[in-house]
């Protein structure tokens, strides 16, 4: 069981792990091993998730979602395949997190008036600046 938060957990089975060959430094292990890991997790089909949770997911990390409603996570930092398994669900698992967490509520504040007044006559003396400048300004 992946635990993302209290009171949710994905099971291991809902998930897919592939591995392939890494590219980058690594010598002829790169040639020989295959390192890379790439984690699937269908977003739509999972039974882990409620109907809210897979929508929420989905707006939120739709850039990381194919068209078939796969979430993939890819790691090859390391050149060996547990640490790049345990990477990507831990990424995995922080990408949900982040998705699932419930965004606060933006308490609207009022604008000072003082503030209000000084963005105001900062503006009269810009306007009387830049109409200075013109001809308008002077007498002729």
């Amino acid at each position: 069981m992946i635990h993302i938060i209290n009171g949710l957990s994905i099971s291991e089975d809902e998930i897919t792990i592939t591995a392939s060959r890494s590219g980058g430094p690594g010598g002829q292990n790169v040639n020989k091993v295959s390192t890379k890991i790439t984690l699937g997790f269908d977003v739509l089909h999972s039974t882990a998730l409620s109907d809210e949770q897979k929508q929420r997911i989905c707006e939120k990390l739709a850039t990381r979602i194919n068209n078939d409603g796969i979430l993939q996570v890819v790691s090859q930092r390391t050149r060996s395949q547990e640490l790049n398994r345990a990477d990507a669900v831990n990424r995995f698992a922080e990408l949900l997190r982040h998705a699932l967490m419930p965004r606060r509520v933006r308490i609207k504040t009022r604008l000072p008036k003082a503030a209000k007044e000084q963005r105001l006559q900062e503006k009269r003396k810009r306007s009387v600046k830049k109409q200075s400048r013109s001809g308008k300004g002077w007498d002729s």
